[in-house]
């Protein structure tokens, strides 16, 4: 099984290598990055250029930068991974293993950041992504190609993408909640706090539950 690996970035030149260079071995096995920009100013794309199979250039938005790359791919497979999140080791294979399966799966998440809460909050995460069924963006979604199709690909709206994805491929079947876990980067949760984050997240998930359109939730999350 050949995987393609869509990574969406905006000005993230100064962490992009770092990001992409652990991907290097699994190109070598013959798997397929493909970095979608969503308009970077900062180079990003140069950066990437040398360490991914394509780099191609899209709207900005990271529904509409995923859908870009599932376009651009060629793999049986694709696995949709942020700039700032590490895959385990051998996750090829977890992710081969797991689609024999089942149509989509996630992998469990750690959050490395400063704050002592941080492994609480992840374990609180993987527990009700496991109940609910629903995975989120840090958790590395992968999807066979007929489920991306038949899902209709990522809705694009500006937030929430990842909740309505996997409201969507639910539908074609439960997704494999692996144990392996990625690890993502905190940094929001540092800048902002964690109980913040924490409490805007709940509340922008009751709102779009209650229908509270995308668009008003991204104007919450990102601000002016």
């Amino acid at each position: 099984m050949r995987l393609s690996i869509v990574v969406p970035v905006l000005d993230e030149a100064e962490g992009i290598a770092a990001s992409l260079q652990p991907l290097q071995v699994l190109r070598a096995q013959g798997h397929e990055v493909i970095v979608v920009d969503g308009g970077s100013r900062d180079g990003t794309p140069g950066f990437a250029q040398p360490l991914a199979d394509h780099v191609i250039a899209s709207p900005r938005g990271r529904a509409t930068q995923m859908n870009a790359g599932a376009r651009a791919a060629h793999g049986d497979a694709l696995l949709f991974l942020h700039a700032d999140t590490r895959l385990p080791d051998a996750a090829p294979a977890r992710i081969e293993q797991a689609l024999r399966q089942h149509a989509w799966g996630r992998f469990n998440v750690a959050i490395k950041g400063r704050s002592t809460w941080l492994p609480l909050i992840a374990a609180m995460m993987n527990l009700r992504s496991r109940f609910t069924g629903i995975a989120t963006g840090d958790q590395a979604i992968f999807v066979t190609r007929a489920a991306f199709d038949t899902a209709g690909g990522y809705p694009e709206q500006p937030l929430m993408e990842d909740i309505e994805l996997s409201k969507r491929l639910k539908r074609i079947g439960p997704p494999a909640c692996l144990r392996a876990r990625v690890t993502t980067s905190g940094r929001r949760w540092d800048r902002h706090g964690v109980w913040h984050t924490v409490l805007l997240m709940w509340r922008l998930r009751f709102d779009y539950w209650r229908g509270v359109p995308a668009e008003r939730l991204a104007a919450r999350y990102y601000g002016p």
